[in-house]
């Protein structure tokens, strides 16, 4: 089978020198180098946008796909990487450059004996704005996405005008999750706690009950992640409450390190993690067990509960080239989805190239949030990239149908994750979408925050 290339590009690994800037995962040519200016300051932005009538885009680390970030070859790429640093902080709140890495926000909170209300995605690499802007979010229902951390919003807009945004205007769900169309983000200004420690407890169990297990984790515990192997029908789950006291003492007393429950890990899932490894090394063609692809399933052999603060615990992602698709639900349909998915895994058989990856999350109340509104379920799935930069097709064709599958039971997509947008009625599954489209046309009425796929997407 030979699935579309616009959704599932294949990667050019060998990095042409074509004077091209390609997204990070080199499977999308996003500009020519001339056509991309890296401000160094807020008012530079703004001198940018008066100078040049064009569209223009925005990139921080150029993680998402190529459709949502490359521009036509008289506009603008803008890239926002020099908008760096801790700009004010108090008691209770943080106002951070736009381009700050996530990774060092957290180490700036962890210094001030702070942290973010919400769990934190995988990747830290991500800049602060993209991960708003996109709807990056982490797991547990007592929180949904870094977006909804926010308490302020400073924006540049298309008349190179400054307005900042705050927590109660009509406008700020918008403003929350905006996938770069409305203004240029230059600062964040977010919500802190007090720093807490953390124990996670890990586990292979037997996905016969998910549908029970997925909202009883979700319910006891503040954070809870699953690592679902259809193959063999188990489940690898992360569950995290916060630490004793006595946990807490010794973690402070070892200078802050992450605190090992067990000197033998638990074996109970190693045989799984071998058969996936290999599935992993066939469908990749990667010779011996390098590669970083590899990590993230090793990770899981030998495990043991940990104790640490919750970037030490979460923030585990390791960045590498992949097809990544990611469908929100509403929870309370999701055992059963979980139901449809096992009936059509035992009558499909698909090959199963990695985990599906479930998170849950609390309502967001950013109006484009794939969990605006709702508590949310997200189900997530990874194909990883050949060295020769070709994919799976199986393992495509099971994104494939998954999605279907989702996306019918009224799903909503990661933004900045691959997904197919013939699967969705955007009105029918986002109530303000029109409101949305009301607020872009009003602050920006030339479309200049713009490429061909943002205006297919709201025009």
């Amino acid at each position: 089978m030979n699935h579309d290339s616009l959704l599932y590009p294949l990667r050019h690994s060998d990095n042409p020198d074509d004077g091209s800037l390609w997204n990070w995962a080199q499977n999308a040519r996003l500009a020519q180098h001339f056509q991309v200016k890296t401000p160094q300051s807020e008012a530079e932005v703004q001198q940018l946008l008066r100078q040049h009538s064009g569209s223009v885009r925005l990139v921080g680390s150029r993680l998402s796909p190529g459709r949502m970030l490359n521009v036509a070859e008289d506009d603008l790429l803008l890239d926002l990487s020099a908008l760096q640093g801790i700009l004010h902080h108090d008691a209770e709140s943080i106002t951070v450059a736009a381009g700050t890495r996530l990774e060092d926000l957290f180490d700036h909170l962890t210094r001030m004996d702070r942290m973010l209300g919400c769990s934190p995605g995988v990747i830290a690499v991500q800049t602060l704005a993209g991960a708003i802007a996109t709807g990056t979010h982490g797991q547990g229902m007592q929180q949904s996405s870094l977006a909804d951390e926010a308490l302020a919003i400073r924006m540049v807009l298309a008349d190179g005008s400054i307005r900042e945004f705050h927590r109660g205007d009509p406008e700020f769900a918008a403003v929350q999750v905006s996938l770069g169309t409305l203004g240029v983000v230059t600062a964040i200004t977010l919500r802190t706690v007090p720093f807490r420690i953390f124990t996670c407890e890990k586990h292979a169990v037997p996905a016969a009950t998910l549908e029970q297990d997925l909202l009883r984790w979700n319910q006891t515990y503040e954070f809870s992640k699953a690592w679902w192997f259809v193959d063999d029908d188990v489940l690898h789950v992360w569950n995290i409450n916060p630490a004793s006291a006595s946990l807490r003492e010794q973690y402070y007393a070892q200078g802050r390190a992450v605190i090992e429950h067990a000197d033998e890990g638990d074996t109970r899932l190693n045989r799984t993690i071998d058969q996936t490894l290999a599935h992993m090394h066939r469908d990749t063609q990667v010779e011996g067990k390098g590669g970083k692809q590899f990590r993230t399933v090793t990770r899981f052999r030998d495990f043991t509960d940990v104790t640490g603060d919750v970037y030490q615990l979460l923030c585990r992602g390791i960045a590498v080239p992949q097809i990544n698709v990611e469908i929100g639900v509403p929870l309370d349909r999701t055992p059963a989805i979980i139901r449809k998915i096992k009936r059509w895994y035992a009558e499909n058989r698909p090959h199963m190239h990695y985990p599906i990856i479930l998170r849950c999350t609390g309502p967001s109340a950013a109006w484009l949030s794939p969990a605006s509104d709702r508590a949310t379920c997200f189900f997530g799935f990874v194909v990883y990239y050949a060295d020769d930069g070709s994919l799976s097709q199986e393992g495509l064709h099971f994104l494939t149908e998954v999605e279907k599958l989702l996306a019918a039971e009224g799903g909503r997509p990661h933004w900045g994750k691959y997904y197919d947008p013939t699967r969705y009625q955007w009105r029918e599954v986002y109530p303000h979408w029109d409101d949305f489209r009301a607020l872009r046309a009003s602050l920006d009425p030339a479309r200049r925050f713009s490429n061909h796929y943002v205006n297919t997407l709201f025009d």
